[in-house]
């Protein structure tokens, strides 16, 4: 049987990469390529530097620092000999901060392609100079090529730009008004803030729109602070006394059970403030489901919400009509009703279960779980001493609870909605104990509206060894975790020293307006290892990286597919309209340059005001032009096909989307052109801003299923289409 990287390279041949010929269905040369400029005398050399993937289990290679990692590509024609340039030996290539206080030999070069390994900095320059050695520490001799990173456009604006964020919104009432209020509201930078004002009671009567939280080290501009949703404010509230929220319970399903699953109004204080919620059986989150691969159950749900719902079986081959999409697959449930899903689980794995009506508000308020389909004996994930099992949410809340939501459409509708209260298992602060050299399965879902998380266990060591659909075919080293929204991962952890680990999110912020980077670290809760040796000790056993050798055989039957199957591409994008003027014009000066993900609401008061009726997100047929339900893919059953996924450079507010297909699986082929090897099954994949994502999809259950962004108030302003698999 031949190797599977090599027919994957062979597939994927059509494909461009970020520096080939400018293409509408390639990576974007402009975010993830370097022009290298002649320095003057030098004619007919040019050079491009190529920002590339970094093969790995994620599709953003990130650092645990938070920094993005590129791996740098050369290609260079023209370079005349060195001995004639004043007597030099080679061409050597550098790379340097800005600042040029610092640096660093990447190594010899040569006209063609030269790989120059590895850099972690959104901001640098990039020199070839002809040295008299190729192993000169130093850069002496003279410059020839010369060029910056795409980060390197970020400046600040002058004195007219920042003049521009003073001016008033169009067509206000009271325009004077508007900023007299932004002025006097008071704010501070991080924590709860933000919220609404004054009174001390438990929940408002009813909400009204004040200022977001800011976050912190964020200056906004006075025409920003003015700006406020063109939708009406919205919480719930309880007429009556409800429960306090409860701590999920675990339940254990055997073939043919039923499990009664409500969904209601709770009550949980956040900041000290009490606000009414959402929750399944009264807990956040749900309960952890648990079933064996091959069982079937019967799930009533039975909605007890002010308005109608319906709930989705995330990453489930199951059968169509219980998919849990209102106007696709079944009616919504209206307040008061009932509807009885029929589950089978042909895959073991880790999914989870939410709504499919107006997520931005119902998963936001705490509808959603885990379901865990356990593998039959002798399978599944390597050894461990104990397994826990972690959701990860945000919480967007202010000095009087939860900052509302849009009733008629969805706020924060560019970004998405990011929290400023970061949640394991729906509670802040997350504690384990354990004892030294304990190996601890992490079992990670991500439940965040917007926020793509990037953990890591500073000091102990961590491989990952499954994704949404399973095992991967080959475990890997990893320093951190980069997960999506509604992305799972599997984690082997080994605590080999006593003391304190913390879990931390540790990403890099973007000031958009000054055109910075800086750190946001945030501990989402701490481990306390114990003195005592843990027994049976498993370290043999976790330093091995195991090969899944059923996992493997199963993809194989796959290897030649990926070269005959047929090709459809998407192109993710948005139009915008009515956006007050000071957002459209820090819009154009924020498009100077996107981040391959966007990790954090650093734009938050133009984020918010944002609505589903000024903001709709696309996803467009490159081949027929057809955008979101008008598109009608039909797939037979049994014959895959390669899906090409671009996030569109030339938008807008390009940015990251987890793009999630319903009731199928698929393997992730190839990353801005370059092949990936390390193979899992998948439901989610991110997709980079500016980059390209080639899946393969396995279209085995019939029925019409639906696919769509899953940042929540991307997905609930359009983003999403219908597919058949026949």
């Amino acid at each position: 049987m031949p190797p599977l990287l090599p027919v994957l390279l062979l597939a994927l041949a059509p494909f461009p990469r970020p520096c080939d010929a400018d293409s509408a269905l390639g990576p974007s040369r402009d975010l993830y390529c370097m022009e290298l400029i002649a320095a003057p005398g030098m004619k007919g050399v040019a050079g491009r530097v190529e920002l590339g993937y970094r093969p790995g289990p994620f599709t953003v290679a990130v650092g645990a620092d938070g920094r993005t990692r590129f791996r740098l590509r050369l290609l260079v024609e023209g370079l005349p000999a060195p001995a004639t340039l004043g007597g030099a030996r080679a061409y050597v290539a550098w790379l340097a901060p800005p600042t040029m206080d610092s640096v660093v030999r990447l190594g010899a070069v040569r006209n063609g392609e030269t790989m120059l390994g590895d850099v972690g900095l959104e901001k640098f320059n990039l020199l070839i100079t002809a040295e008299r050695s190729a192993r000169a520490a130093q850069p002496a001799g003279r410059v020839v090529l010369r060029g910056q990173s795409p980060a390197t456009r970020l400046f600040p604006p002058d004195l007219l730009q920042f003049a521009i964020g003073t001016l008033p919104p169009e067509n206000s009432r009271d325009s004077t008004a508007v900023i007299e209020r932004a002025a006097g509201q008071p704010h501070t930078h991080g924590g709860v803030e933000g919220g609404a004002s004054g009174a001390a009671s438990a929940e408002p009567a009813a909400p009204r729109w004040t200022h977001v939280p800011m976050p912190p080290r964020i200056t906004m501009l006075p025409a920003e602070m003015a700006l406020t949703p063109e939708v009406s404010p919205w919480l719930p509230s309880a007429d009556g006394s409800i429960a306090e929220v409860r701590p999920r319970e675990l339940v254990r399903l055997r073939d043919g059970d039923t499990l009664r699953l409500e969904a209601g109004l709770v009550r949980r204080t956040i900041g000290g403030r009490s606000s009414t919620m959402f929750a399944f059986n009264g807990q956040q989150p749900g309960p952890l489901i648990e079933v064996a691969r091959g069982s079937e159950i019967t799930v009533i749900l039975l909605n007890r919400l002010p308005d109608s719902t319906a709930v989705h079986w995330h990453g489930i081959r199951l059968d169509n009509p219980n998919d849990g999409v209102p106007g696709m697959t079944q009616p919504a449930v209206p307040p008061g009703g009932e509807y009885t899903y029929r589950l089978r689980f042909p895959d073991a794995g880790v999914y989870w279960y939410h709504p499919h009506v107006r997520e931005d508000v119902q998963q936001e308020l705490g509808l959603y779980g885990n379901l865990l389909v356990r593998p039959g004996a002798g399978s599944g994930f390597g050894p461990a001493n104990r397994e826990e099992v972690l959701m990860l949410d945000d919480l967007l809340a202010g000095r009087s609870g939860l900052v509302p939501l849009g009733r008629e459409a969805p706020t924060h509708a560019l970004m998405g909605r990011f929290g400023n209260v970061l949640l394991v298992n729906g509670e802040p602060g997350y504690r384990l104990r354990v004892r030294r050299g304990e190996v601890v399965r992490f079992l990670f879902t991500n439940a965040a509206s917007a926020r793509t998380f990037n953990l890591s266990f500073p000091g102990a060591r961590m491989k990952v060894v499954g994704s949404d659909v399973g095992p991967y075919a080959r475990e890997r080293w990893v320093e951190s975790v980069v997960i999506a929204p509604a992305e799972r991962y599997v984690i082997h952890v080994r605590f080999d020293r006593s003391g304190a680990v913390p879990l931390l999110n540790r990403v890099r912020g973007l000031d958009h307006l000054y055109g910075r980077f800086f750190d946001e670290t945030d501990t989402l809760g701490v481990v306390e290892v114990s003195h005592d040796a843990i027994a049976p000790d498993l370290g043999a056993s976790f330093t091995k990286l195991r090969t899944d050798t059923a996992t493997a055989a199963e993809l194989g039957r796959f290897r030649d597919a990926a070269a005959r199957a047929p090709v459809k591409s998407l192109i993710l994008t948005l139009e915008t309209r009515d956006l007050p003027p000071v957002s459209r014009r820090l819009m154009q000066l924020d498009s100077i340059y996107f981040p391959p993900v966007e990790w954090s609401g650093t734009m938050p008061m133009m984020n918010w005001a944002s609505t589903g009726r000024q903001v709709r997100w696309i996803v467009r047929d490159a081949e027929t032009g057809r955008e979101n339900m008008d598109i009608a893919w039909r797939f037979r059953r049994g014959e895959p096909v390669r899906i090409h996924l671009v996030s569109e450079r030339r938008s807008a507010h390009s940015m990251q989307h987890p793009i999630h297909l319903h009731g199928q699986r698929f393997l992730i082929l190839a990353v801005n052109g370059v092949p990936v090897d390390d193979l899992v099954w998948k439901d989610t994949v991110l997709v980079p801003a500016g980059g390209t994502v080639d899946i393969l999809l396995d279209p085995s259950n019939p029925g019409r299923w639906m696919a769509h962004c899953h940042i929540a108030e991307h997905l609930s302003a359009g983003m999403m289409l219908g597919f058949s698999v026949e």
